[in-house]
């Protein structure tokens, strides 16, 4: 199957399917409910996730099935956190298992032990980011979106495919996620996309892939990871859990100086779209070094953003 008819079946089932994750999510009370620190005025029901699941199986399937099963595992973890609230050493375990699903499924061409321990460690540090990063309407899955559509631009075959069905079911999805959102990914579609975001990764260290394409492939999950280590720098300056939930992100810093949510999102979008082109130039000159200088320029600016919001000091409240 061609990149245009992966793409144009994904957009499609994603499209239908949404709806459909809707109702159910309703019908179980899979919802995110109005709260003090929640914007909407009526429930919104999660099991976006399972929608997007929908349209990715389209290019999972037809370069690479086995990858499914990682991608399932994330999706499953997730919906139950999301109906059931799961404690955080059980949603860690998950995510381990996770990652050992995507070691299992996914040959780089790293030492084996490093390979496997290092492939794990990004599952969860990826999964954890989009969670965080999944506090806007349409935050999450526009920088997924930008991101599989770079993916798309550098890798081949399997991994091809898959981030061209990744980027096409989220288009599918802002149609009812973009501002005010109408569902949200929930637990298990930002667990999905996460995991879907370190196959992605795998696929450009895989054996037969320049180094450069892998080296510069991770500026397109710096966004996730950096929020996951601000997170953890503002919570331990607060002395609080670094597991515990707060409203101290980037994003919400925006929002609390007068910034629409929408412009909050799409500045986020906007960064990611700036590492991806990026990321296409360093690949397109297939040098190693440009390909460091561009990760370590999208760290660079990501703390500075950071700090300029002030999203490393103690945050704004604790969230619901």
């Amino acid at each position: 199957m061609s990149g245009a008819a992966v793409a144009g079946v994904a957009l499609a089932v994603t499209l239908v399917t949404t709806p459909l994750a809707m109702v159910a999510a309703r019908r179980l009370g899979i919802v995110d409910r109005p709260g003090t620190l929640k914007p909407q005025s009526a429930p919104v029901p999660y099991l976006g996730g399972v929608a997007v699941f929908a349209g990715v199986v389209v290019g999972v399937a037809v370069g690479r099935p086995t990858v499914l099963v990682p991608l399932g595992m994330a999706l499953a973890l997730g919906v139950a956190d999301d109906g059931l609230d799961l404690p955080a050493p059980v949603r860690l375990a998950g995510q381990l298992a996770v990652g050992a699903a995507v070691v299992g499924t996914c040959p780089v061409h790293l030492p084996g032990g490093v390979g496997a321990v290092a492939l794990i460690v990004v599952t969860v540090l990826v999964i954890n980011g989009v969670n965080l990063i999944d506090g806007l309407d349409m935050l999450a899955s526009g920088v997924v979106a930008v991101a599989g559509v770079a993916f798309g631009i550098v890798l081949h075959d399997a991994g091809r495919q898959l981030s061209v069905a990744l980027a096409a079911a989220l288009v599918g999805f802002l149609a009812y996620n973009r501002p005010p959102a109408r569902v949200y990914l929930g637990d298990g579609g930002s667990y999905l996309l996460g995991t879907a975001l370190t196959v992605l990764l795998a696929d450009a260290w895989a054996p037969g892939v320049r180094v450069a394409t892998g080296v510069a492939a991770l500026a397109l999950v710096a966004v996730p990871v950096a929020e996951v280590a601000f997170a953890v720098v503002r919570r331990a300056r607060s002395g609080r859990s670094v597991l515990a939930g707060d409203r101290g992100h980037p994003y919400d810093r925006l929002v609390a100086r007068g910034w629409p949510a929408l412009s909050a999102s799409l500045a986020y979008v906007t960064v990611e779209a700036v590492l991806a082109v990026g990321v296409v130039i360093a690949v397109h000159l297939r040098s190693t070094a440009a390909a460091v200088i561009l990760d370590v320029a999208a760290a660079a600016v990501l703390v500075a953003l950071a700090l300029a919001s002030g999203a490393l000091t103690p945050d704004l409240g604790v969230a619901t």
